[in-house]
């Protein structure tokens, strides 16, 4: 039986697995303590409310033909013992599967990786700066590791920031857009931390640094809303 916690599910979405219509996964806990996390809920590892994997399954085998794929998102899908099984799973029923990972595991995530047709990373901050945003020793060295497996499997995927002026200065933002630049980062992007429950309290994006940001990427985004 596959071992997997499930926080939530969103039947339908048309942007977290990019140029297909998808179903999103929310795997509940995470390892790391943002403080701007918009998924509060699912940091706990164990949550009453949580779905089971078969009911999961019984949705997407519903959704066959109607759906392209499926993403697993958190909390930190590799915090999850069984996540291996259920991309298999999902796999097996036609569907492409994306990821959402900050990269806490990295060995977990190369396991992973073959199964995928997608992977989305947070990346948090400069990784000698990393605990300062999750409050986690050593997970600078973790993500960076991540990234590494990420860019050595050739499998398509995006790298993003969401910039928390309260952490992140500007210098911190140009140092880590070099350093992922120079282990091969092509694909980035910065998006805008919202502090408040109105997406209208985001907090802006210099005009200055998304250029000098930007400059160092063959593909940049930069998200405001």
């Amino acid at each position: 039986m596959t071992d997997i916690a499930v926080g939530g599910l969103t039947p339908m979405t048309s942007i977290d697995l990019p140029g297909r219509l998808a179903a999103v996964v929310f795997c509940q806990g995470c390892p790391w303590r943002c403080g701007y996390c918009h998924n509060s809920e699912l940091r706990p590892r164990h949550n009453k409310k949580a779905m089971d994997w078969s009911r999961v399954m019984g949705f997407l085998q519903g959704r066959r033909g109607l759906l392209d794929g499926v993403v697993f998102s958190g909390g930190e899908p590799t915090l999850q013992s069984g996540l291996v099984d259920a991309v298999r799973e999902v796999k097996a029923l036609g569907f492409q599967v994306g990821l959402h990972t900050a990269g806490p595991y990295p060995r977990r995530l190369e396991r992973l990786l073959p199964w995928l047709d997608w992977v989305g990373m947070d990346i948090k901050a400069p990784f000698h700066r990393y605990e300062a945003v999750t409050g986690v020793f050593g997970s600078g060295v973790r993500a960076r590791e991540s990234v590494k497996r990420i860019l050595g499997s050739g499998l398509s995927h995006e790298f993003r920031t969401t910039v928390d002026h309260r952490l992140l200065r500007e210098g911190d933002l140009l140092s880590l857009a070099r350093s992922l630049a120079s282990l091969g980062v092509r694909q980035y992007a910065l998006q805008a931390c919202r502090y408040g429950m109105d997406w209208r309290d985001r907090q802006p994006i210099a005009e200055n640094l998304a250029t000098e940001v930007g400059a160092l990427f063959e593909v940049f985004t930069l998200r405001t809303d």
